[in-house]
């Protein structure tokens, strides 16, 4: 069964990096048919790809589904983030329907404007500190490594997935008040443009929240996370966790649905 949708909004997929949980996101493409895709930065991640080449069939599968979504007319909007900056020098180009911005307004089935941005011009570290954040992002790494090896030993066990890298995170202070902080930068971006809302990515939290008046969206990731943000027609917005594990089609028994009108 393939569920309608009025948009998908989907960032920090990573692709290029071991990571990447390619295949959980390619059966959630298969299992929706959005009238529009908002990817939303970090699709494609040049930093790693720099380093080492890491370019599996589940990637390019990834791809091939997204062309093929565009070629059946759904409309796709790229907005590049820091890890695929490479793209924001093509900033209001179009290649074969894939329209690639900075930043765009999104008019929701309610009448709700809601600005989408990656978010990382909220991220001093990365904005000022490339340095450091290069050298997050090879920490980062070796925390995923640590998960995947945690989740083979649970899966063996019969326990349920569980994030490492996420726990962690979630632990320490100085990442809960950064998060808060980027939060509360890019609730106040939003206020500046003047709508009603603001879908972002970039700190791999996902989220539905109402803030100071405005409606705070995060996609979440496709390394721990596996989530997206729905639309449906009626202009409400899903928060869906799409397991790893979940190959099959969608059903609200095992999706892991938040929903925020």
């Amino acid at each position: 069964m393939v569920r309608k949708v009025r948009t998908l909004f989907i960032s920090d997929v990573h692709l290029g990096t071991r990571g990447c949980q390619a295949a959980a996101l390619l059966s959630f493409l298969k299992a929706h048919e959005p009238e529009r895709i908002y990817l939303v930065g970090d699709i494609v991640d040049g930093w790693r790809l720099k380093v080492a080449w890491h370019w599996p069939q589940a990637h390019n599968d990834v791809v091939q589904k997204l062309l093929r979504q565009v070629r059946r007319g759904v409309r796709l909007i790229y907005i590049p983030g820091n890890h695929d900056e490479f793209l924001r020098d093509y900033a209001g180009s179009n290649f074969g329907g894939i329209e690639v911005v900075e930043e765009a307004i999104h008019v929701a089935a309610d009448g709700r404007r809601i600005l989408v941005i990656h978010g990382d011009k909220f991220d001093h570290v990365v904005r000022n500190m490339k340095w450091l954040a290069h050298l997050g992002d090879t920490a980062y790494d070796f925390a995923i490594f640590l998960n995947r090896q945690v989740s083979v030993v649970r899966r063996r066990m019969g326990l349920p997935y569980w994030s490492f890298s996420a726990y962690a995170k979630l632990k320490v202070k100085k990442a809960v008040a950064f998060i808060s902080a980027f939060e509360d930068a890019v609730v106040a971006d939003a206020a500046r443009h003047k709508v009603d809302g603001v879908m972002c990515g970039h700190i791999h939290q996902p989220t539905i929240r109402r803030i100071a008046d405005i409606d705070y969206f995060n996609t979440g990731d496709w390394v721990e996370s596996c989530s997206a943000i729905i639309e449906t027609f009626d202009g409400a917005f899903e928060l869906v966790h799409w397991r790893p594990e979940e190959v099959m089609p969608y059903s609200p028994l095992h999706s892991g649905i938040e929903v925020a009108a």
